[in-house]
């Protein structure tokens, strides 16, 4: 196959390793959590947790990405000091079955994001765009780890997703938004010697509905604005497709997919996706349409 134009490779450090893509990443997303909007309670005890993630990691996840708490409005948090353990205690055992995975964790605070790197993962994914935990950013500093910086201005560690502060009339354009504010923590995030920021605008979070597919629509300007930083899209069986379609999460697929290739075709180098298998075909078909 001849070289693909369309995609971007990239490379994020990983401890003492270099990791490479040539292509788009697939994120697969590891919930060990009873409630989360789609697959909550598949993966309670460790055994289904490691279970999934040799899964997920046999039908080509390139990234295996754990949480503990669920980031659904109305979710049951935890405290930091039990998100810490719960999430040290999944890592460890994903990494003892993956040796050589790489290994992301969903949190937002940094007492549990520092035990996780402690017990192998590799990069820290944080909803809260380091607005939950004013320890986040010299945490991420001093562990030297690829941080994933999501847009999520209105959410808070009550409302993640940023529901009930979302204000009515909102940002007039929200794709301007989405850089003005990622722009100034990339900056402040580079300042403090982090040097693998991940960009992720934060579809779902702080967001309307029709926000969500404005900024879908011109996402590819991220790759244009942010040069430097891997481009991350989480779209997969969110509620911008079932809402708009009458359906619910169980029946998101068929959306997730036409919204990834729409991606993929802006330019998005990093998917996070509950379909691991389906995100690799839909990358392979769209390398096929454009090389």
């Amino acid at each position: 196959m001849s070289e693909n134009k369309s995609f971007s490779s990239f490379s994020i450090c990983c401890g003492d390793r270099l990791v490479g893509f040539e292509r788009p990443a697939v994120m697969g997303i590891l919930n060990g959590t009873p409630d989360s909007f789609y697959d909550g309670g598949r993966y309670n005890n460790e055994a289904q947790l490691v279970e999934h993630a040799v899964q997920m990691a046999g039908e080509g996840a390139d990234i295996i990405d754990i949480g503990v708490v669920s980031s659904r409005p109305g979710a049951q948090l935890l405290e930091p000091d039990e998100e810490a353990r719960r999430l040290a205690a999944a890592v460890s055992a994903v990494r003892r079955e993956l040796p050589r995975a790489v290994i992301s964790v969903d949190t937002c605070f940094s007492l549990p994001a520092r035990a996780a790197v402690e017990a192998g993962a590799d990069i820290i994914n944080d909803i809260g765009g380091g607005a939950f935990d004013p320890a986040m950013f010299q945490t991420v500093a001093d562990l030297r780890t690829p941080y994933v910086l999501m847009h999520n201005p209105y959410g808070t560690a009550t409302d993640p997703a940023g529901i009930a502060h979302l204000p009515a009339d909102g940002p007039a354009d929200i794709t301007a938004d989405v850089v003005r504010r990622l722009s100034a923590l990339n900056a402040r995030l580079h300042e403090m010697g982090v040097r693998d920021v991940i960009i992720d605008p934060g579809f779902g979070f702080s967001k309307t509905l029709g926000q969500n597919y404005r900024l879908l629509d011109r996402v590819g300007e991220l790759r244009t604005l942010f040069p430097n930083n891997p481009l991350l899209v989480a779209l997969s069986r969110k509620s911008m497709i079932y809402k708009l379609l009458g359906t619910t999460p169980d029946d998101a697929l068929a959306g997730t997919i036409a919204l990834h290739a729409a991606a993929l075709r802006q330019g998005a180098q990093m998917l996070r996706v509950h379909d691991v298998r389906v995100a690799r075909q839909t990358i392979d078909v769209i390398a096929k349409l454009t090389e």
